[in-house]
């Protein structure tokens, strides 16, 4: 955690500290206890990491699971749609408005095909990739300007096969070096909150 706190000491001037200020975290996925261990659900993954690291827990509410955690005076709202992946959007909207929180405060963490397994890529904007999330995501908020989080799922899988690979299950290799992986996309949301996005992405992206 030392680099995060010098991270957070460094944007102390560049970036107005307010205690108030909260983010929107949602890591989207599939409910259902079939999908629960699948690669499509790395964002639920990711989000409940962060939320077993911080003690607290989920509860259901409004289309979607809530946890709420608190680090030096920012409030994390941890979000798991319970849309189904295809509408995720209707839940991301739902809460920016209800907490009124500014888009420039939501990260949207997804899979990606199209990096190696455990991979990190941050960015501030961009296509949906044709990531059915992130498409209903910047259809109902009619803007792709939001950050997301992509976390590499790898393309290990024959022609035609790609809808039963990101829907199976992690493989005994990805199980083993899963742990570490949520790890570190739990400190790049925390860095997210309280050092900013470019520093986030600077630090994390390609890790």
């Amino acid at each position: 955690m030392k680099w995060l706190t010098n991270l957070f000491k460094q944007n102390k001037t560049a970036e107005s500290i307010d205690p108030m200020k909260k983010y929107l975290i949602a890591g989207l996925g599939n409910i259902g206890a079939e999908y629960v261990n699948t690669r499509h659900n790395i964002g639920f993954k990711v989000v409940d990491r962060l939320a077993q690291q911080e003690g607290v827990q989920f509860e259901t509410a409004k289309l979607g699971a809530i946890a709420e955690v608190k680090i030096k005076g920012r409030t994390l709202i941890l979000l798991k749609p319970n849309t189904y992946m295809n509408l995720s959007g209707k839940a991301i909207k739902y809460w920016l408005e209800k907490e009124n929180i500014p888009k420039e405060n939501l990260l949207v963490v997804t899979d990606d095909l199209n990096l190696a397994f455990g991979t990190i890529r941050i960015k501030a904007k961009g296509s949906d990739g044709g990531h059915n999330g992130l498409k209903n995501t910047q259809l109902l908020l009619n803007s792709n300007e939001y950050a997301r989080f992509r976390f590499g799922i790898s393309d290990e899988f024959k022609k035609g096969q790609q809808v039963d690979y990101v829907l199976g299950e992690w493989s005994e290799e990805e199980k083993a070096k899963l742990p570490e992986r949520l790890d570190m996309a739990s400190e790049a949301i925390k860095s997210f909150a309280l050092a900013g996005l470019n520093n986030t992405m600077n630090t994390f992206n390609g890790k």
